[in-house]
């Protein structure tokens, strides 16, 4: 009698229904086959996208940052010489241009880019990195010694970010306000505006979050759009570090892309008095 359907047996007497234990080990070759391929398909194509992000090809913010019609840049030494003629030409409104880092250094750059960005359009700014090995006092002394007081000019900015043995053994909160403090109080009286604060992700969760409401924030955030973690709204956005434009040579073959979160008139509206 023939069987019915259904009730097939294979050559084996499994009679479970379904193909036998050479079939589905050959089955489950192939579907390990294609996870093989389709996990080495994923690294393929994780190893490409970084490859474009590195180069400075595929910037995963670009989309997003050129939502905001006002661009600027940020410059050091690392960039060399800079024709800011041709720089300024490239669809940017604002420049903030490295002066001073502790409280003894000087960017070897800043007084020919101080005076060449003045010479153009822009709007200009000076920057200082903050450093926790010595007095905010003496650091504020080297900001204004260094970078000229002009009506017209963005407001200073403190960098602030890890370094050296603080990127694997960050301070404590206690030690960086204990420089913070009196270094944006000194710039604040000397220049009349608060200083813009720039932070990286880590260290604005440590050191600024829920604190500092007169200082606008310069956030650091180049793979994805920028949301902090107190809620509060970003000033200025970072959103790329390996862009290229021309108008400079240097070490450095990139240059950082800024958004300001407004209008050119809202920008202004933070020019030192």
């Amino acid at each position: 009698m023939g069987a019915e359907a259904g009730e097939t047996v294979d050559a084996t007497g499994d009679d479970s229904g379904g193909a036998g234990p050479g079939a589905r080990a050959a089955t489950r070759r192939r579907w390990r086959r294609w996870g093989v391929a389709a996990a080495s398909s994923g690294v393929v194509a994780l190893v490409v996208i970084a490859a474009l992000v590195a180069t400075g090809t595929l910037w995963p913010t670009r989309t997003a940052a050129l939502r905001y019609p006002v661009q600027g840049v940020d410059v050091s030494a690392y960039q060399g010489t800079v024709d800011w003629g041709v720089l300024a030409e490239q669809g940017i409104d604002f420049a903030w241009i490295k002066a001073t880092e502790g409280s003894t250094y000087q960017d070897p750059r800043f007084a020919d880019n101080w005076a060449g960005a003045h010479d153009t359009d822009l709007l200009v700014g000076a920057y200082h990195f903050l450093s926790i090995d010595s007095p905010g006092a003496d650091q504020a002394a080297n900001v204004v010694a260094t970078v000229s007081r002009q009506r017209g000019d963005l407001p200073v900015v403190v960098d602030v970010e890890c370094y050296a043995g603080y990127c694997d053994a960050p301070p404590s909160a206690e030690a960086v306000r204990t420089v913070l403090d009196p270094l944006l109080a000194a710039v604040e009286q000397h220049y009349g505006r608060p200083a813009v604060l720039y932070a990286t992700r880590d260290w604005y969760e440590r050191y600024l979050a829920g604190g500092y409401p007169d200082n606008p924030i310069w956030f650091r955030s180049v793979a994805t759009s920028p949301r902090l973690v107190d809620d509060r709204d970003w000033t200025f956005w970072q959103w790329s570090a390996r862009e290229r434009l021309d108008g400079y040579e240097g070490d450095e073959e990139f240059i950082d892309m800024n958004a300001f979160r407004g209008s050119r008139d809202e920008l202004e509206a933070l020019l030192l008095p």
